[in-house]
C-alpha cells in the first residue's frame, strides 16, 4: 500500500470496498509503516495518539499482514524503469511484483508499472 494514500485508504476512499471486503487478504509493506513514521515526524501527517498507536490499531482491527522488506524486493528495483522518483513508491512496486500482489494506490506514476493497481 502506498504510504500517504495508505492513511487515506484506512480512513476514507474509493478503495474502502477493497479494504472492507472480508475475502481480501490485506497487506502493508514495512516501508509504508516507515514512511508513515517519517511523515508524522516532520509534521506532514497528523495522527491522534501517534503513528505507532494508529498502525498497531489498524493492523489488529483489519487483520493486516506486514510484508517485510526482503533483499529480493530491493534487488527488483534495479530492473524498474525510472517512471517514479520516490524511493518508497519504487520499493512498493518492486514488492508488488515480487510478491505477485496488487498495489493500492491512486498514484498515476505507480500505475504505469507492470503491477495491478487498485484505487
Amino acid at each position: 500500500m502506498d504510504g500517504h494514500r495508505g492513511y487515506a485508504a484506512f480512513t476514507y476512499s474509493k478503495a474502502s470496498k477493497v479494504l472492507t471486503n472480508g475475502s481480501n487478504e490485506l497487506l502493508i509493506s514495512a516501508a509504508t509503516a516507515w514512511e508513515i513514521m517519517l511523515k508524522w515526524g516532520v509534521g506532514k501527517l497528523k495522527l491522534v495518539g501517534g503513528p505507532t498507536a494508529f498502525l498497531e490499531e489498524q493492523l489488529a482491527e483489519n487483520d493486516i499482514r506486514v510484508i517485510p522488506v526482503e533483499p529480493a524486493h530491493v534487488f527488483r528495483i534495479e530492473g524498474l524503469p525510472a517512471i517514479h522518483q520516490d524511493p518508497f513508491d519504487r520499493l512498493l512496486v518492486a514488492q508488488a511484483i515480487e510478491e505477485d500482489v496488487p498495489i493500492l494506490t491512486a498514484d498515476a506514476a505507480v500505475q504505469r508499472y507492470p503491477v495491478k493497481a487498485i484505487w
